[in-house]
C-alpha cells in the first residue's frame, strides 16, 4: 500500500510545502512505488531556518534536568515503537526484515541511550586555571544542518539530533530523499515526545535543491553531513561563503589485513563483514589484504562465504541479505565489476546480473575478486555494494603501504594473534578507527575518518562537542 508523505515537520506542526514536487519512494525489493514524498522549496527551508533560530536562545537556556526529561520521553517512544521503526527501515532501503529489527533500528535506540548517558556527565563549564581565574564555557554552536544518508538511516539521524539537541542546539534535518520514511516517523515520535516547537525541524528535498539551500544559508551555523565524498565535497564550497562550521562523514575503502597467525575464523568474519547490509557501509572493510603463505586458502574460503550468502527480499525472514537501495546504485556497482574484470581481477565468485532466483528488485550478487592490485578501479573507488577485493602482501611493510595507499582513511582491520604487531601496524595506519581481531567498537566510541573519509567525530562525549564553541573567560572570580 502506498504511503502518502508530503508533509514538512516545522515549528511543532506538520505543514503542507509551499508548492507541489512529488517524488515517489521505491521499494528496492519490488521496484515499486511504496510512498510519496514532497521535495522542499527555498521557502520551505527558510521557514525551518526562521524557526529553528526563534526557538533557539530558549532551548539553550532550558535547565538540564527538562531536557533529560524529554530525551528520557523520546526513547521510551522509541522503544515501543522500534518494530514500525525496522518495516520503515526495510521498506525504503530494502534492509531485511530481521536485520533492519536487529542492527538498524536497534542502532537508533542504542545512540539515544548513549547520548543521555554522555549528556549527564558532560560539564559545560569549569575552571581552566582556578589560582588565575580562568574559567571555560562550552556553548551551543547554534542553528544546525542536519543533512543525512539512505544506508544507516535512523543511525546516521540519532548520531547527528541526540547530540545537537543535548549541546543546546536547534536543526533542521534533511534526510536522504531515498529513504525518508524512517525519518518522519522519527519526527513523530520528537512531537510526541513533546519537545519545544521550533528545536527540531524536517524538510524533505535532495541534494541540490534543499540541500544546497540549507548549507550555504547565512542563518545556519553549522553543517552535519554524512554521504558520498563528493557530495561532501560541494556542501564544504557552499558553506564557505558564510564560513559555517561544516562535520563531514564521507566514504571509505577500509583494508583488512589478515596475517597468517591470523585466528582461523578471520577470513570468514571479515567477508561477511563487507556482504551485511549488501556492502552499503562506509566502513567495511572492502579490501582484503593477505598474507601470501595462507592465500590460496583465504580465497577459497571467501568463495565460500559468497557461495552460502543468500540474497532475498527484504521482508522475509532469516539471515540474508536484500537489495542495494536504488536503480542508480544497481547500476553502478554493474559497471564497477564488469570494469574490475575488464582490468584482470579474478573473478572468482559472483559476478553480474541478478540472483537467477529473483527477477526483479535491486540484488547484487555476492561477488569476490582476487588477485586484485591497488591500481584497479576497485582496489581505489568506494563500491558500496557486496564486493571483497583480496590483495596478496608478503610482509607487514607492504601491507601497511597498501592498505594507506587511497584517498579514504575511515576504518582498517588487523587479524593477528601477536598483539605487538597489532599495535605496531595499527598506529601507523592512516585512519579514524582500527578494528583488532573483530572487537567492536564500544557505542561511545568516536566515529570519524582521515583524509577524505571526512572530519570530525561522531558518538559519545566527542559527538556532542562537535555542536559546540569553546568560550574562553578571564577574570571570573
Amino acid at each position: 500500500m502506498m504511503e502518502e508523505k508530503r508533509d514538512f515537520y516545522i515549528d511543532g506542526s506538520w505543514v503542507k510545502p509551499s508548492k507541489i514536487n512529488d517524488l515517489e519512494v521505491i521499494d528496492p525489493s519490488t521496484e515499486e512505488v511504496c510512498a510519496v514524498i514532497s521535495l522542499g522549496s527555498q521557502t520551505d527551508t527558510n521557514l525551518a531556518v526562521e524557526a529553528a533560530n526563534n526557538s533557539f536562545l530558549s532551548w539553550w537556556k532550558m535547565p538540564k534536568n527538562k531536557k533529560l526529561e524529554l530525551l528520557n520521553n523520546l526513547l521510551n517512544i522509541y522503544i515501543t515503537q522500534s518494530s514500525k521503526m525496522a518495516d520503515a527501515i526495510s521498506k525504503e532501503m530494502g534492509a531485511p526484515k530481521d536485520w533492519s529489527l536487529n542492527q538498524q533500528s536497534q542502532s537508533g535506540e542504542d545512540h539515544i541511550k548513549t547520548f543521555i548517558n554522555k549528556y549527564k556527565e558532560f560539564q559545560f563549564e569549569n575552571y581552566l586555571d582556578k589560582e588565575k581565574s580562568n574559567y571555560i564555557s562550552y556553548e551551543p554552536i547554534g542553528v544546525c544542518a542536519l543533512i543525512t544518508p539512505w544506508n544507516w538511516p535512523i543511525n546516521q539521524i540519532a548520531l547527528k539530533v541526540l547530540p545537537a539537541l543535548a549541546a543546546g542546539c536547534t536543526m533542521i534535518l534533511k534526510p536522504s530523499e531515498i529513504a525518508p520514511l524512517s525519518a518522519l516517523l522519527f519526527a513523530e515520535m520528537i512531537h510526541e515526545a513533546g519537545f519545544p516547537k521550533g528545536v527540531f525541524n524536517l524538510v524533505n528535498g535532495d541534494g541540490p535543491g534543499v540541500g544546497t539551500q540549507l548549507s550555504s544559508h547565512p542563518n545556519i551555523d553549522m553543517v552535519s553531513f554524512t554521504g558520498s565524498t563528493r557530495a561532501g565535497k560541494l556542501i564544504t564550497k557552499n558553506a564557505a561563503d558564510t564560513i559555517k562550521r561544516v562535520s563531514l562523514e564521507l566514504g571509505g575503502k577500509g583494508a583488512n589485513i589478515v596475517f597468517a597467525d591470523a585466528d582461523e575464523k578471520a577470513v570468514r568474519r571479515g567477508v561477511r563483514r563487507v556482504f551485511n547490509n549488501s556492502g552499503q557501509s562506509c566502513n567495511a572493510p572492502t579490501r582484503l589484504l593477505v598474507e601470501k603463505s595462507i592465500y590460496e586458502r583465504a580465497v577459497k574460503e571467501a568463495i565460500d562465504v559468497a557461495e552460502n550468502t543468500e540474497v532475498n527480499i527484504a521482508n522475509k525472514d532469516g539471515n540474508h541479505i536484500g537489495p542495494v537501495v536504488s536503480k542508480i546504485q544497481y547500476e553502478k556497482i554493474q559497471t564497477l565489476i564488469k570494469k574490475g574484470v575488464e582490468e584482470g581481477a579474478k573473478l572468482v565468485a559472483g559476478g553480474l546480473d541478478r540472483p537467477s532466483h529473483l527477477n526483479k528488485g535491486y540484488f547484487i550478487k555476492p561477488t569476490v575478486f582476487a588477485d586484485v592490485n591497488n591500481e584497479m578501479t576497485i582496489a581505489k573507488e568506494e563500491i558500496f555494494g557486496p564486493v571483497v577485493s583480496i590483495i596478496p602482501f608478503s610482509t607487514e611493510e607492504e601491507a601497511i603501504k597498501i592498505s594507506n595507499d587511497t584517498n579514504y582513511g575511515l576504518t582498517n582491520y588487523i587479524q593477528t594473534k601477536n598483539t605487538d604487531k597489532a599495535q605496531r601496524i595499527a598506529r601507523q595506519l592512516r585512519s579514524g578507527m582500527v578494528e583488532i581481531n573483530g572487537i567492536g567498537f564500544a557505542d561511545d566510541s568516536p566515529f570519524g575518518g582521515y583524509k577524505q573519509s571526512g572530519n570530525g567525530r561522531e558518538g559519545g562525549k566527542w559527538g556532542i562537542e562537535e555542536f559546540l564553541e569553546v568560550k574562553s573567560i578571564s577574570g571570573w572570580e
